[in-house]
């Protein structure tokens, strides 16, 4: 079975001092949106056809992927409001309990 949640991809580099700094934000978000959104952290370095793949430029950088195609993406430190509106309409609706 595969896993159709959207994928988040969080292009970051331990050089990166912007990186660093989003990524407790990342893992709250990860916590958070863990039953709708797959989280995953490449680094650019040790990556760089992905990276080159995916055209990031500058590190952090937010590739959404769903349904195997970026639909949107965050380039540079970004904001916690930033990410929600950028997955807002990307993320499936929770089944009610």
């Amino acid at each position: 079975m595969t896993d159709e949640r959207p994928l988040l991809v969080f292009f970051s580099s331990e050089r990166s001092g912007p990186a660093r700094r989003m990524e407790s934000l990342l893992a709250h978000l990860e916590r958070k949106e863990r039953q709708r959104l797959r989280v995953r952290r490449v680094d650019d370095a040790a990556n760089p056809d992905l990276a080159r793949r995916f055209r990031v430029e500058i590190v952090p950088t937010l590739v959404l992927v769903k349904e195997g195609r970026a639909v949107s993406r965050l380039d540079g430190r970004t904001s916690a409001p930033k990410i929600e509106a950028m997955l807002a309409g990307h993320l499936p609706e929770l089944a009610a309990a």
